[in-house]
């Protein structure tokens, strides 16, 4: 069947984050179908799947929605979609570093990309020692996050052993932690820079709410000039989080690092953030995300709206051809054109978690 006359796939679970995409989708007449990454299935054995192109949506925070069961599935469905030949927006080995903060380090490590000093383990017992040689504050970061989930603040070496003799520090669904340097934020911001194709798309200031881990765009509500957001995608959360964002342009090297980051990991669409370390004034990557949530009231933000460039992005890849240097991907070979291909072993493999 001509993938024309096959529908675009939106495999997602969360019930608000991508209202606007389909409100786009529908608007152009686009064929699209939703798939409920929470109740889902597949055949093995099949040789073709109906869709023109899967876009995954998934999220590693589902398991705070009670959707744990989505995390590692996932790997597997989209590695079935490769062996199929499916094209896949956000395919397996981005979604395989979204969901390891650790592998994002490897990456990082591998362009020779600056982040905050960080050691990754395995058992509570060890985050001590983990942190010795790190500056204090610390952050026993999990692994598998998701809106600043499974993070918690160190102020001392002392608060961290007696929270780990208390049995209270918890590494997360795979059993695996990083313990960062938490760095002072110059300005008390950090950067999110949004990526489509490989290339830059915008980049926004977010200030956090105080105490709050969780930076997620699509959650903000207001500006920082006090100018009250519509949360186009986070509506029923966006009150509660007190995000508050502002249009930015991150510096030229700062654009270029954060492309090279994208085309190495095949990230297809997606946001990579940053902070400026006030000790020293220097930036530091923390974070890849591939399940990229626009940020809330975009016209009003950044001065147009990402999510028709999304669908542009989603037409072009699932029924036509792109120019020449545009960054497409072509269909089913799941590699950026200049990517830099993970090697097999920074590729985490599925871990099976207990109820």
């Amino acid at each position: 069947m001509p993938n024309a006359a096959l529908p675009i796939a939106i495999f997602h679970e969360h019930p608000d984050w991508f209202r606007p995409l389909f409100a786009e989708l529908e608007r152009r007449g686009i064929p699209f179908v939703r798939l409920d990454a929470a109740a889902h299935r597949f055949d093995p054995s099949e040789r073709e799947a109906p869709y023109a192109l899967v876009v995954n949506r998934a999220s590693p925070s589902a398991y705070l929605r009670a959707h744990g069961q989505t995390t590692f599935y996932t790997l597997h469905w989209l590695k079935h979609l490769e062996r199929l030949g499916v094209p896949v927006v956000n395919g397996a080995p981005v979604y395989g570093l979204e969901i390891s903060k650790a592998t994002q380090l490897d990456l990082l490590t591998e362009l020779g990309l600056p982040f905050p000093r960080a050691v990754v383990i395995n058992d509570a017992s060890q985050a001590p020692a983990a942190a010795k040689g790190l500056r204090f504050p610390v952050l026993v970061k999990a692994n598998v996050g998701g809106s600043g989930a499974g993070i918690v603040r160190y102020e001392s070496p002392e608060s961290l052993q007696a929270e780990v003799d208390a049995g209270r520090v918890t590494l997360g669904v795979d059993g695996t932690a990083l313990v960062q340097e938490s760095a002072p934020l110059r300005n008390g911001h950090i950067t999110r820079v949004e990526t489509l194709g490989g290339k830059y798309l915008y980049a926004i200031n977010v200030y956090p709410a105080v105490g709050s881990f969780d930076l997620c765009p699509a959650d903000a509500c207001q500006t920082t000039t006090g100018v009250e957001l519509v949360g186009g995608a986070c509506a029923v959360d966006a009150p509660k989080t007190g995000l508050k964002v502002e249009g930015a342009t991150p510096p030229a090297e700062i654009i270029a690092q954060v492309e090279r980051i994208a085309q190495a990991s095949q990230l297809d669409v997606g946001g990579i953030e940053y902070l400026v370390d006030d000790r020293d004034g220097k930036h530091y990557f923390y974070d890849v995300n591939a399940l990229s949530n626009f940020v809330a009231d975009p016209v009003n933000v950044v001065g147009f709206d990402p999510w028709a460039q999304f669908v542009d992005y989603l037409e072009e890849r699932a029924y036509g051809e792109r120019e020449a240097g545009s960054g497409r991907r072509e269909a089913g070979n799941g590699a950026h054109p200049d990517a830099v291909p993970l090697p097999a072993s920074h590729l985490p493999s599925p871990a099976f978690v207990e109820a």
